[in-house]
């Protein structure tokens, strides 16, 4: 598709003070719990775009942070999210507590609203009831005309409030076909993962160019993986920004195991996974376990030193001898040093991280993968007799290879014939696996 005809969809965003319900309409809407849901406030905190669909129309929906007038650093952050996602809105749903009813906050709320200019429509959540339903007219002091009353936990009334969605906002109609070759199916998928405070959502943020998730320096911020297409000179990437991951003797709170969830998940289902550590602190037990995950999920890791910048050249030595004694299992692994906060380095990520998206997609021809083991076992043939009479790449991502063998080989032997073939197709960090067949299996 051109850039002339390149679609752009509806926008809705979803607002209200914290703990209205915003994120249980937002899983309701698309079908999934996609938004980490809990009955306090404060724990959306970026905003969270995904594609919905109602009667045929598609658009973006966005989940956001509760918008505060005022509060702390955080706050002030979270509220800046919301503005930002605002501005991009064709619809905004300002959602209220119909249990609760008008409070400062949605006045505060409205009156921004009203200088935006964007269109509104108010939504009274919790109406679970006849009794309920009936209390949404006090919200009629907000100025946004009748507030429709809905019950994102229930459904209640939620047909009803879809319909007017889509009735105000501008419809796209493509064919089913379009429609599939817009959606980032197919795109290599790259995860930030690391302990929380490393400097994720930082460096997250320089890649994506822009403060697209919330960046301070209180340890647990992103509580979602945040995923985001971004172009490059390259190709699409999805960068997925993960919540920092701890101890699991350290999740004294549900919000945070369910952020570890998703952060795992994230990595299961990524091309390629950056490993972020905090050169300040150096490599700790938890980046040894974290790469010891990334590694069983059978995806290529690049390592990022963040922070660089601030150590001295002893400091730097340890860290990369600790680096090379820690994770020695995954030591064919890129080792960036960078810093996400001035940018310093950053540069280089790029080329690298095209490298390993390459070899994880790399497919061999057969003839070149028989030529390499029958060459590792001229040099050194396995012991007892037993030799692969055939080879083949059966698979990608990760490179999967199939070794037809007479009789068994030791796991030594081959470990040395995955290393020829790694090294012989410059395979680098990629993971490979290697199966083994015996003759008449």
């Amino acid at each position: 598709m051109s850039d002339e005809e390149k679609v752009i969809f509806p926008t809705v965003v979803i607002v209200g003070r914290p703990n209205v319900g915003k994120s249980t309409w937002f899983n309701r809407v698309i079908g999934e719990q996609a938004a980490i849901v809990e009955d306090r406030p404060g724990i959306t905190r970026d905003r969270h775009p995904r594609m919905a669909s109602w009667l045929g129309i598609e658009f973006w929906i966005v989940d956001t942070g509760g918008w505060m007038p005022s509060g702390t650093e955080l706050d002030d952050k979270v509220s800046r999210q919301v503005e930002e996602a605002v501005r991009e809105a064709d619809l905004v749903i300002f959602m209220v507590d119909a249990s609760v009813g008008v409070t400062d906050d949605d006045e505060h709320i409205s009156q921004w609203l009203r200088k935006t200019g964007v269109p509104v429509l108010l939504a009274a959540n919790k109406s679970d009831n006849d009794r309920r339903e009936q209390e949404k007219w006090i919200f009629m002091s907000l100025g946004f005309g009748e507030p429709m009353a809905v019950s994102a936990l229930h459904g209640r009334r939620s047909g009803d409030f879809l319909d007017e969605v889509v009735a105000r906002i501008p419809h796209v109609e493509l064919p089913v076909r379009e429609l599939d070759a817009i959606k980032p199916d197919g795109v290599p998928r790259v995860a930030l993962v690391g302990r929380p405070n490393v400097g994720k959502s930082t460096l997250f943020n320089r890649l994506v160019g822009e403060e697209r998730s919330v960046v301070h320096d209180m340890p647990g911020t992103t509580r979602d993986a945040v995923d985001t297409l971004v172009e490059t000179p390259d190709g699409p990437l999805v960068f997925i920004d993960t919540a920092g991951m701890r101890k699991r003797s350290k999740i004294d709170e549900s919000t945070e195991f369910y952020s570890l969830v998703r952060a795992l998940k994230a990595i299961d289902e990524a091309d390629i996974a950056i490993l972020i550590i905090d050169a300040t602190v150096g490599v700790t037990s938890q980046d040894q376990r974290l790469a010891e995950r990334i590694d069983v999920a059978g995806c290529p890791i690049l390592i990022v030193l963040n922070k660089w910048e601030l150590l001295d050249s002893e400091n730097r030595r340890q860290v990369e001898l600790d680096l090379a004694r820690m994770l020695y299992f995954i030591d064919d692994a890129p080792v960036l040093k960078l810093s996400a906060l001035t940018g310093m380095g950053v540069h280089k990520l790029r080329p690298v991280l095209q490298d390993a998206i390459e070899q994880y997609h790399r497919k061999i021809p057969t003839r070149d993968v028989n030529r390499v083991i029958s060459a590792a076992q001229q040099k050194s043939p396995a012991a007892g007799g037993a030799r692969v009479l055939f080879a083949v790449q059966g698979a990608n991502d990760p490179p999967t290879f199939t070794l037809f063998v007479n009789r068994e080989l030791s796991a030594p032997y081959i470990r040395y014939l995955e290393r020829s073939i790694r090294e012989a197709f410059e395979f680098g960090s990629t993971p490979l696996k290697l199966r083994v067949r015996k003759k008449g299996d």
